[in-house]
C-alpha cells in the first residue's frame, strides 16, 4: 500500500524507499539512522511512520521517525532503526550499523568522519551513506582518507530539493533573493555561485520526475534569468549522460520555464482574499504552525500543523475566505447535528464539549475548529483595516475600477489609504509601491514627498530598492517596462475585492496552448514535441476521464521563479492543472514569500553583506 502522500511528495518518497530502504528489508539486524538537519525536514515532508509501516518495514526492520525540525528520540521496545542527528553527540553502539542519509556539506561529513576517526571506539560497526546530492571531490576524498574501511556503501541519490506541497517545490535557499539581486556582490563571484547551485538543484527535482524538460525563459533587462535556463540546460545534459542507467535521455513531452521575481511585483504585495496566502499574509504563521488559543479563563494555547495531511486544510486553502466562513460551520453543523449537545451558534468553548461527548468525531471536528479558528483571525483583521485597503489595490493593480471603468488618477486613488492613520506603515508601502507599479515608476520628486508625507525614511529602502529586481520606481529608470499582455479575464466570475490574476497564471494558460511568443521566451534546448504546437490541449474540450490520467502523465509544465513565489502564484498552478488535464503544472522556488518578509529583503539588498543575515553556507 503506497503511503498517504500526494504528487511531488509521493515521488520523492518512492525514490527514497527504493534507493535507501529497500537496500535493508531484508537484513535482519538493527540499524541506527542519522540525518542531518536538511534531510530531517525532508523525511518529515513526504513519510511518517504510517507509511514506513504499510510499505512493510515492520518487526524487526520497524523504522522510528521523528518527523520535525527539533528531533526528540523515543524508543519503542521493537524499533530496529532508531533516528539521530548527525551533528550532536552521542552514544557509541558499536554493535549495530548506521545509515546516514546526509546532506554533503562540510558540517554533515564531519559529523560522520567524527563517528569512524578512531577504530578502536568507532561509535557504530558500519556506515551505509547516502548523500542528497552530488559530493564534492575534496570532501569525497576526506572521507576516503579518515574512514573508507568502515563504510559499507556510499551513494548519491540526487534529491537537493523539498516538495512543499504536492505541486510545490522549494530550494531552500531564501538567502539567493539577495545573493541574485544585491548590487553589493554585482562585481563578485556569488552571483553565478548560487545561481549553479540552483541549477543543479533544479535538476535533482527534473531527475526525481524523470523529466528532461525544454528549457526556455522570460528575457528581460537582466540575465539572471537567461544565466539560469542555461546552467540547468548543461546541467541536464550532463546528468543524462550519467545517470545511474548509463543512458542518454532524450527530451522528455515537459518544460520548465525561468522566471524573474521582478517579472510580476503586484502580486508579492497585494492583500490576497484566499485562505492559505491570507492566513501566512496576517497571522503569525511560523514554520507553517498556527498558534491559537481555546477559549475561556483557563484557555491553552495550542498548535496546528498547516500540511498536506489535512484533508479540509487540502479543500479549503485555495479558496475564498468568504466561502470558508461559510462553508466550516455547515461542516461544524453537520458534525453536531450528530448529537443534541450544542444549539444556536456554534463557538470554539461550546465545540470543545462537542468533541467531549463525541469521541468518535474529535479529530474531524478538531480540525474544523482550527481552521474556522484561523478564518475568525483573518477575518478580524480584515474587518479592522484589511477591507478598506482591497480595494484601493485592486484598482492600482488593474487599472480599472470593480464597474470596469478606467481609473484616471492612481494618487486620488492612493491618498485616502495615506492619510488614514488606523493603517501601519507596512499597509502603506504597499500601497505606495502599487501605486509605482501601475505607473511604471514616478519621478524623484514625487516619491520623495510620498515618502516624507508618510513618514517612512527608515523603510525607504523598501520601495527604492525594487530597482534592483529591474522594477521602475523612477519614471527615468527606463524609457518603458515591457509588460506581459494580459488574459481578459472581466467575464469570469469573481469577487470584487479579489479581481487581480496573478501574471504567472497567463504565462501558465499561454504555455500549455503554445501561445508564448519565442522572442520573449527563447529555448535554451530544442522544443520537444509536445510543445510544438500539436499536443496543446483546450480545457473546453473536457477528456473523458478515462483520457485524464493518460494526459496528465504526458506532460508537465514546471515553472521556477527566482527569488521567491507567493502563495496566490501557487494555487495557481493547481488551478491551470485542474482546468487543463492535458498538462499537470509544477511551481517552485528558492523559497515561498510572505508580503512582509520579502519587504524585508528588499530592504537588505542595498546593504553590504556583512550587515545581512545569512544562512550557513
Amino acid at each position: 500500500m503506497a503511503p498517504a502522500v500526494r504528487g511531488l511528495k509521493s515521488f520523492v518518497w518512492q525514490k527514497l524507499k527504493s534507493a535507501v530502504f529497500d537496500d535493508f528489508t531484508k537484513e535482519e539486524e538493527w540499524k541506527v539512522m542519522l540525518l542531518d538537519d536538511y534531510t530531517t525536514k525532508l523525511l518529515s515532508l513526504c513519510c511518517k511512520m504510517t507509511d514506513l509501516l504499510a510499505e512493510g518495514v515492520t518487526g524487526k526492520n520497524q523504522i522510528f521517525l521523528c518527523l520535525r525540525a527539533q528531533i526528540s528520540l523515543f524508543f519503542p521496545k521493537d524499533c530496529s532503526k532508531v533516528v539521530e542527528n548527525v551533528y550532536k553527540t552521542r552514544e557509541p553502539v558499536p554493535h549495530m550499523k548506521a545509515i546516514y542519509l546526509i546532506t554533503p556539506t562540510k558540517k554533515s561529513v564531519d559529523g560522520l568522519i567524527d563517528d569512524f576517526i578512531n577504530k578502536s571506539s568507532s561509535r557504530y560497526k558500519a556506515a551505509y551513506v547516502y548523500f542528497t546530492d552530488f559530493c564534492p571531490d575534496s570532501l569525497f576524498n576526506k572521507i576516503k582518507a579518515s574512514c573508507a574501511k568502515s563504510i559499507k556503501k556510499c551513494k548519491e541519490i540526487n534529491i537537493s530539493f523539498f516538495p512543499y506541497e504536492s505541486q510545490v517545490f522549494t530550494l531552500n535557499i531564501p538567502d539567493a533573493f539577495y545573493r541574485c539581486y544585491s548590487p553589493t556582490l554585482e562585481k563578485t563571484k556569488e552571483k553565478d555561485a548560487v545561481l549553479q547551485v540552483m541549477a543543479e538543484q533544479i535538476v535533482t527535482l527534473c531527475a526525481t520526475l524523470d523529466e528532461n524538460p525544454g528549457v526556455r525563459y522570460k528575457s528581460g533587462p537582466s540575465d539572471r534569468a537567461r544565466k539560469l535556463a542555461q546552467l540547468v540546460e548543461k546541467s541536464l545534459e550532463n546528468y543524462y549522460k550519467t545517470d545511474e542507467r548509463s543512458q542518454i535521455k532524450a527530451k522528455t513531452h515537459s518544460q520548465l520555464i525561468i522566471i524573474d521575481r521582478g517579472f510580476d511585483p503586484v502580486s508579492t504585495v497585494l492583500h490576497e482574499l484566499t485562505f492559505q496566502a491570507m492566513a501566512y499574509d496576517l497571522l503569525p504563521i511560523e514554520n507553517d504552525t498556527y498558534k491559537y488559543k481555546t477559549e475561556g479563563s483557563g484557555g491553552k494555547e495550542k498548535e496546528a500543523i498547516l500540511e498536506e495531511d489535512d484533508d479540509l486544510w487540502v479543500k479549503m486553502r485555495h479558496k475564498h475566505i468568504a466561502d470558508v466562513i461559510e462553508e466550516i460551520p455547515k461542516l461544524l453543523k453537520d458534525a453536531s447535528s450528530k448529537t443534541k449537545a450544542t444549539e444556536g451558534k456554534l463557538s470554539i468553548s461550546a465545540l470543545s464539549q462537542l468533541m467531549k461527548k463525541m469521541p468518535l468525531y474529535r479529530k474531524e471536528i478538531s480540525k474544523q475548529v482550527v481552521h474556522l479558528s484561523i478564518a475568525e483571525d483573518c477575518m478580524s483583521k480584515f474587518k479592522s483595516n484589511i477591507e478598506r485597503l482591497c480595494k484601493t489595490e485592486q484598482d492600482l493593480a488593474l487599472g480599472t475600477d470593480a464597474e470596469g471603468e478606467k481609473v484616471k488618477d492612481s494618487m486620488r486613488v492612493l491618498l485616502p489609504v495615506l492619510l488614514n492613520k488606523s493603517h501601519d506603515s507596512y499597509d502603506k508601502i504597499r500601497a505606495i509601491l502599487l501605486y509605482i507599479f501601475s505607473t511604471n515608476g514616478t519621478t524623484q520628486e514625487n516619491l520623495d514627498k510620498l515618502i516624507q508625507n508618510v513618514h517612512i525614511e527608515s523603510d525607504s529602502d523598501m520601495i527604492r530598492n525594487w530597482k534592483y529586481l529591474d522594477v521602475p520606481v523612477i519614471s527615468s529608470f527606463v524609457s518603458q517596462q515591457n509588460k506581459y499582455i494580459r488574459r481578459d479575464r472581466s467575464k469570469e466570475e469573481t469577487f470584487q475585492l479579489s479581481r487581480w490574476t496573478p501574471v504567472i497564471k497567463d504565462v501558465m494558460e499561454d504555455a500549455i496552448e503554445n501561445k508564448l511568443d519565442s522572442k520573449d521566451w527563447p529555448y535554451c534546448s530544442r522544443c520537444p514535441p509536445t510543445w510544438n504546437g500539436s499536443g496543446a490541449v483546450s480545457a473546453r474540450q473536457k477528456p473523458r476521464a478515462s483520457q485524464r490520467e493518460e494526459r496528465r502523465s504526458s506532460a508537465r509544465l514546471i515553472v521556477f521563479v527566482i527569488g521567491g513565489v507567493t502563495y496566490s502564484e501557487t494555487r495557481c498552478a493547481y488551478q491551470v492543472s485542474e482546468a487543463y488535464t492535458s498538462c499537470e503544472v509544477v511551481i517552485g522556488s528558492t523559497h515561498i514569500l510572505t508580503p512582509r518578509k520579502l519587504l524585508e529583503d528588499v530592504k537588505s539588498l542595498s546593504k553590504p553583506k556583512d550587515m545581512v543575515w545569512m544562512k550557513d553556507e
